[in-house]
């Protein structure tokens, strides 16, 4: 596969390359989960209660990503960063710290999330109607928590080399695996939603071999090794570093899914947890794009920055955002125009449809601003601005989206509407913090960096 060169190439140039394996490589990924939800729903006589039931199991699966960001996009962009200072040992050593805390923590979730799934499935709002079907499908899951987290969590030190054809096709060879195996063991091995969680795992362990593959091959610009703990504690400041930096891709999916548990508890006391699944279904979809452009231009931000080359850093943010912009302005309108139809992607039911369609009006009125989160959201953490990009992290969806989830429905009497309202209000507030936050403080950096001429 060939590597981008973020020393030589243009800006524009280096972004699109690899901005485009991975919005190909976010959409296969998303197919996981996806393909999931759409056999599910077609489930004969039980498809919206298993699209509920399944549902209830977002928060923990949010976790496990939560912590594979932690160490994939904590170290990513060091990596990058000591890479454009020409450091190769301390890059290599960032990725082998990640892998370790990576295995580490997926025995511990794999342990801890087997134990205690009932209580577990209880407290994220379960009924005795859907919790056999939520747990069913979750301790399947989480038997591959060990491949989840080497596929996608080295997955950005491949990119981070510049290899992003590489990180498109880790991801391909499990989203085909996972869209093949799934009618098989949902339907015509009649496994049902367990079916979808075989299927889910055996894709993530191909995945997760073909990286492990070519990171310890001899392709690869850094070479993947098991670290001794012993190993380990010797670095144990750069593994703090490396969390430091990760914890705001942490907390945005910690609190996804804190959110997550808020609403399906507030809509399982007034009616729409299968409404939500479907409805954050459609997000996941629509914000990949906006997602994959944020991600691709995330090293070659970090690798200019640590080149010390301003200039390119400040073309860098400006075409992230615009792209942003542009796409979310986009998708605004499709759904607006046509919401019956990406409804229907996960359901036929024309009463379910027309049930869902007002929520849907409702959660993507201010989509637009989610390009202005995620612009500013990535510069931080390119940049290494942690401290910046943990609190608005924690601003959009703590502060503002679960107070409104709780206040809104009740206080205000808006029912299910007002789980809805509480995302689009907090796009415009925290979108727009984030994102003129980051123009005064990153921009006149980059302006002192360019006039001291430091090369």
């Amino acid at each position: 596969m060939r590597q981008v060169d973020f020393e030589n190439g243009s800006v524009s140039r280096n972004i699109f390359m690899t901005s485009l394996p991975m919005l190909v490589a976010q959409v296969l990924n998303l197919l996981y989960s996806i393909v999931d939800r759409i056999y599910i729903g077609r489930i004969p006589g039980m498809g919206t209660l298993a699209l509920g039931g399944v549902g209830l199991c977002f928060p923990v699966i949010m976790m496990v990503t939560a912590f594979t960001n932690l160490y994939g996009m904590g170290g990513a962009p060091l990596c990058s960063m000591a890479r454009g200072r020409g450091d190769r040992r301390s890059a290599e050593k960032i990725m082998n710290l990640s892998f370790f805390m990576l295995l580490g923590t997926a025995a511990v979730i794999l342990v801890l999330g087997e134990v205690f799934t009932q209580p577990l499935l209880i407290a994220l709002g379960a009924t005795e109607g859907n919790i056999s079907i939520a747990a069913g499908y979750l301790r399947i899951y989480l038997l591959g928590t060990f491949f989840t987290m080497i596929a996608t969590g080295l997955n950005p030190y491949i990119n981070a080399q510049g290899f992003s054809g590489v990180g498109m096709l880790t991801v391909l060879i499990g989203a085909v695996t996972n869209i093949l195996l799934d009618p098989l063991f949902i339907f015509t091995l009649g496994l049902g939603v367990r079916g979808a969680a075989i299927a889910t795992v055996l894709s993530q362990a191909l995945s997760a071999v073909f990286v492990l593959r070519f990171l310890t091959g001899g392709q690869a610009e850094l070479r993947l090794r098991l670290m001794t703990p012993r190993q380990f504690r010797d670095d144990l400041s750069i593994a703090g570093e490396i969390v430091s930096l990760g914890l705001s891709s942490f907390i945005m999916q910690f609190t996804n899914s804190l959110v997550n548990i808020v609403c399906n508890n507030m809509l399982a006391a007034y009616g729409g947890v299968s409404i939500m699944t479907v409805v954050n279904s459609v997000r996941q979809i629509t914000e990949t794009p906006v997602l994959a452009i944020a991600d691709g231009g995330s090293p070659v931000l970090s690798y200019n920055y640590g080149a010390r080359r301003p200039q390119k850093v400040r073309r860098g943010i400006f075409l992230i955002s615009a792209m942003g912009l542009v796409y979310s302005a986009a998708v605004w309108i499709l759904i607006e125009r046509f919401p019956a139809f990406f409804i229907g992607i996960f359901s036929p039911s024309e009463d379910f449809i027309a049930q869902a369609v007002p929520a849907l009006h409702i959660y993507f009125f201010a989509f637009v601003f989610m390009a202005l989160q995620y612009a500013g959201q990535t510069t931080f953490k390119a940049l290494g601005k942690k401290k910046h990009a943990i609190f608005f992290s924690l601003f959009r969806k703590v502060v503002i989206v679960v107070p409104l989830a709780i206040i809104l429905p009740g206080v205000f009497s808006l029912g299910t509407n007002g789980v809805f309202m509480a995302e689009p209000i907090s796009n415009v507030i925290g979108g727009t913090a984030c994102y003129v936050t980051m123009l005064l403080t990153v921009m006149p950096e980059l302006k002192d960096m360019e006039n001291s001429g430091d090369p």
